[in-house]
């Protein structure tokens, strides 16, 4: 059962276009592997709740924020910018500033193709974390495991070399799965991929531990 603490939750802003998923999919991989609990919009699938209000409400249990601001840039048909994730982090933002005291224990990272772009579109959020991650996997790991380090103060996370190899398995193992299963990996749910990369994560503790051992 995943925990549902407030200091375990970690809340994932980032776009899901299709030139992202593997990016995505790292990041989901790295909070987990550092023993924490993703959440985003994603795991929500209620025609009854406000796009808005589920948002809010999963940012609302969630200490910590990570956002990616790498696509926010015009989008080729509609020739305008997304800004959905700026929004986000704004809201994320604004409840640490405004909220509860629990709230005000929020933590924050910003993610960027290059370390310096925000400050183009969004110089106001100039003084905050923000990593660099190149649109490449390992580096988004390694910032998404670092930072989580230093917020969290454990020092019980794995490496991210270790956490590195351990998504490449993981990415190698799935796959192969869905193959075979006749599955659409692409467009697995949020909730089943989560679920995926736990069960997957917790039969190979070890290292050296064989793949999905009973």
């Amino acid at each position: 059962m995943p925990s549902t603490n407030y200091s375990d939750q970690v809340f994932i802003n980032c776009p899901f276009d299709g030139q992202y998923p593997d990016m995505y999919r790292a990041c989901i991989f790295a909070i987990l592997d550092s023993g924490f609990v993703p959440r985003c919009s994603r795991e929500v699938d209620n025609a009854t709740e406000f796009r808005l209000a589920a948002i809010v409400r999963i940012i609302r249990d969630c200490r910590y924020g990570i956002h990616d601001l790498s696509r926010v840039e015009l989008d080729p048909r509609s020739r305008l910018p997304r800004f959905n994730m700026p929004f986000e982090l704004g809201v994320f933002y604004g409840a640490q500033q405004f909220g509860s005291a629990r709230q005000k224990r929020k933590h924050c990272l910003v993610l960027e193709k290059e370390k310096y772009r925000y400050q183009k579109f969004i110089s106001d959020i100039a003084g905050s974390d923000v990593a660099q991650h190149q649109n490449n996997q390992n580096l988004l790991i390694l910032a998404v495991r670092n930072w989580l380090v230093t917020a969290s103060r454990r020092t019980t996370i794995p490496s991210g070399t270790d956490i590195n190899k351990r998504f490449k398995l993981f990415q190698s193992d799935i796959r192969h799965i869905c193959i075979k299963g006749s599955i659409d990996y692409d467009s697995m749910p949020f909730v089943e991929l989560v679920k995926n990369m736990t069960d997957w994560l917790r039969h190979n503790q070890m290292v050296h531990a064989p793949l999905f051992a009973p």
